[in-house]
Order: structure tokens, then C-alpha cells, then sequence
């Protein structure tokens, strides 16, 4: 449990901000690029198994991750971890902005 901060000065943790991400919301990369669009969330501790390698799926697994619907005709689906992300913005439908590329995200193996 986190301390109450009554002056909100403290810096939200990844998990944090993963529980305010849903399925729908905008995903913009680091430089500010559409990477896509969430399509399911799991938290920290899952026990969904993410369709990628084995070894950074239970490395997702346990820091919690959304799967991303890619932009265009060529693109997979991707994984962003929840350190992966830098903000989530309120609203409808709401956007996920990263801390990474997207090109630098993860895969889906299908």
C-alpha cells in the first residue's frame, strides 16, 4: 500500500498507472507516434501468458503489460510492459503514452 499524499507530489508507479489503462484507449510511442490501440491489460502477477517468447512473456507476466493493436496494412500486435509506461491521460477514449519506441516494443509470435 502506498503512503497517502496529501499534496500529490509523489511520482505514480507503473502499476499505478497501468490500472488506469482500458481497452480502447490511443497508444502514442516516445516521439509521439501512433502505436496503436489497447486491446486487453493485464496487472502485475498474471497468470495470462502473453502470445511472445518464452522468457520475455513471464518477464510480462510478472511486471503486468498491455497488448497493443498495431497501426497499418504490415503491422503485428505489440507488448508494452508496465514500466514501459510514461502517463496515461484521462478521457474518452483516453491515451497511453510510452517511454519507448514503438518499433522497440515486443512482438506478438501470431
Amino acid at each position: 500500500m502506498q503512503p497517502i499524499d496529501q499534496y500529490e507530489t509523489a511520482e505514480p508507479t507503473e502499476s499505478s498507472l497501468l490500472t488506469r489503462v482500458g481497452p480502447g484507449m490511443a497508444v502514442v510511442d516516445s516521439a509521439g507516434d501512433d502505436a496503436g490501440k489497447v486491446s486487453a491489460v493485464q496487472l502485475p502477477g498474471t497468470d495470462v501468458r502473453p502470445d511472445t517468447v518464452v522468457g520475455l512473456a513471464e518477464v510480462l507476466m510478472g511486471s503486468g503489460y498491455l497488448r497493443v493493436d498495431g497501426t497499418g496494412a504490415l503491422s503485428n500486435d505489440t507488448y508494452a510492459s508496465g514500466d514501459d509506461i510514461a502517463d496515461v491521460i484521462d478521457g474518452e477514449p483516453g491515451t497511453v503514452r510510452l517511454r519507448v519506441r514503438r518499433d522497440e516494443l515486443p512482438r506478438s509470435a501470431s
